[in-house]
């Protein structure tokens, strides 16, 4: 079995190109990076479908009669990544087949053991379509109508204690790195009571469950996406590249379903790349005489990786000396990178030790001799 796998946190299928917001495949990138510096094999790009937008876009398409939801899924991760170009690992998403069958199998199990229950439980439901808004009444987000009435139904919940946590420190891949205190605050911060049943239009059903209706919450399934991919890869430690944003928002729903089958999920945070803000890093990339290529292994391989050392963020200030930087690293960059070097590497990588990006030698030794392109345009619409 190998050991560390990274994959990223699957994004969310909105109406965009990587092109339009190259920021998105940040997670993607990083990961990818780092599991060739492992020698890892092509590791799926993971894709969140189940979304309350995605039911909405679904209602509104004039062509929603001959073009099924699943379909149309498909047909818009395919539209971001370039014409003819495909990741080498494919694609996987939240509903996807195997996805399915793991969630089900886990939650399950949760059930028989008692961790989980189904059981009626006091929500509140749109009197326009029916859509659960909440255990708290407010407008409905699914079609916009004010008024609701509150309604005892069947669900899927955890009820848990209140000294059980739902994200801790070992939560996190770092080494000698300390998570956000707050993030760890604000994943304490929510009901004893956690409801993991939604009503959604897509998702994966929970019909076997006896929850005619409901899916699983999507936050349960970008979890149960990862480990998926953990199992064809046969790793036993996947890493999930998130923002620090999306782990507040998804990891007290994950708690549950971090371990299966000795398979461990940790976090690895990265910060925000501000590429819409790039605009002068041709002039720069001029005077430094930085080619073309390296232009573009600064945007789409240091930067992701860096954005995994500098977690809160990386700003246009510090791009320029970034790029000094990078340039410097490049300008060393062996033939033949050694073995030893190259072992130590590996170890740093392995260990969530994002320290060594910072380092000129050892990031030498990293820089890959051929543009990854990831399935994506060539170059960030925005560094242009």
């Amino acid at each position: 079995m190998n050991d560390v796998l990274y994959v990223n946190g699957p994004v969310q299928n909105g109406p965009f190109t990587i092109a339009e917001r190259p920021g998105k495949a940040a997670g993607i990138r990083a990961a990818e990076a780092l599991n060739t510096l492992l020698d890892v094999g092509p590791v799926p790009h993971l894709w969140n479908t189940v979304t309350l937008a995605g039911d909405l876009r679904h209602r509104d398409a004039p062509d929603r009669d001959t073009v099924g939801r699943q379909e149309r899924e498909e047909r818009a991760i395919a539209a971001k990544y370039a014409p003819g170009a495909a990741p080498a690992g494919g694609v996987l998403t939240d509903t996807s087949p195997v996805v399915a069958v793991l969630a089900l199998e886990m939650t399950e199990r949760l059930l028989l053991e008692g961790v989980l229950a189904v059981t009626p439980t006091a929500v509140h439901l749109c009197i326009c379509c029916g859509h659960m808004t909440g255990a708290v009444a407010h407008a409905c987000r699914a079609c916009g109508h004010q008024g609701s009435r509150p309604r005892t139904r069947r669900l899927l919940v955890w009820d848990r204690s209140p000294d059980t946590p739902v994200l801790a420190r070992d939560d996190f891949h770092a080494h000698r790195a300390r998570p956000p205190g707050h993030l760890l605050t604000i994943a304490q911060n929510v009901p004893e009571r956690l409801i993991l049943s939604r009503t959604r239009d897509h998702g994966i059903s929970l019909a076997p469950l006896g929850l005619d209706g409901l899916v699983l919450d999507p936050r349960v399934g970008v979890h149960i996406a990862v480990l998926a991919a953990a199992a064809r890869s046969n790793a036993g430690q996947p890493v999930m590249t998130v923002t620090e944003n999306a782990a507040a928002n998804v990891a007290a729903y994950g708690a549950l379903f971090r371990r299966h089958n000795g398979t461990r999920l940790r976090y690895a945070l990265h910060g925000r790349i501000p590429y819409d803000d790039t605009t002068a890093l041709q002039r720069l990339c001029e005077v430094h005489r930085v080619s073309p290529a390296q232009r573009h292994l600064f945007l789409t391989w240091f930067l992701p990786l860096c954005s995994l050392h500098i977690r809160a963020g990386i700003t246009a200030a510090q791009l320029p000396a970034l790029l000094k930087f990078w340039r410097r690293a490049h300008l060393t960059r062996p033939d033949t990178p050694g073995s030893d070097d190259l072992a130590e590497l590996r170890r740093h990588v392995a260990a969530g030790d994002m320290r060594w990006v910072m380092d000129v030698r050892t990031l030498s030794h990293a820089i890959p001799e051929n543009p990854p392109t990831h399935g994506f345009t060539k170059e960030p619409e925005g560094a242009t």
